[in-house]
């Protein structure tokens, strides 16, 4: 049996295309021979590190902190990060906002049936377009956190710092 060209290319060969994509490798073939590519650099180097995992360093940073001095407080308490704040018209008092741009969220917690621990969201991309560099966004990071924590606590941020 001859499969003829116009039939191979289209892909409708049922056999060649199973065996050509099968499970684990790529469906697109290499086009010049080089094979696949890897990390251009190692990843121990600190260039490897994604902005949005120095951004998360920085959070547990301040985190760690805090949990160190107020362990008993924020025992339940969960930090998160987003890229960007939700799309809202409106935004609650439990947001912190810089203008018209959120930065940060508080979601006190719902004790009941649905116990929902109190949790604070960072805005990721928000807060590193406020900082010039990282020691900037060290500190905004570590500022709105204190900010935010403050608000569930019911004190003074200065009396966290």
């Amino acid at each position: 049996m001859t499969t003829s060209p116009d039939r191979r290319r289209s892909g409708a060969d049922p056999g060649r295309s199973a065996r050509a994509a099968g499970p684990g490798r790529p469906t697109r073939r290499d086009r010049h021979g080089r094979g696949l590519r890897g990390r251009l650099v190692p990843a121990t180097v600190p260039l490897a590190r994604t902005k949005a995992e120095i951004f998360d360093d920085l959070v547990l940073d301040t985190v760690e902190g805090l949990e160190r001095r107020y362990a008993k407080e924020l025992a339940g308490v969960e930090f998160a990060v987003e890229d960007v704040p939700p799309e809202l018209n409106v935004y609650d008092s439990d947001v912190l906002e810089d203008g018209e741009v959120p930065l940060a969220r508080l979601l006190p917690g719902r004790p009941g049936r649905q116990e929902l621990p109190p949790r604070i969201v960072l805005y990721r991309r928000p807060l590193e377009f406020r900082a010039m560099d990282r020691e900037d966004l060290a500190d905004l990071v570590h500022d709105v956190i204190i900010e935010q924590v403050a608000n569930l606590l019911g004190v003074d941020p200065d009396e966290l710092s």
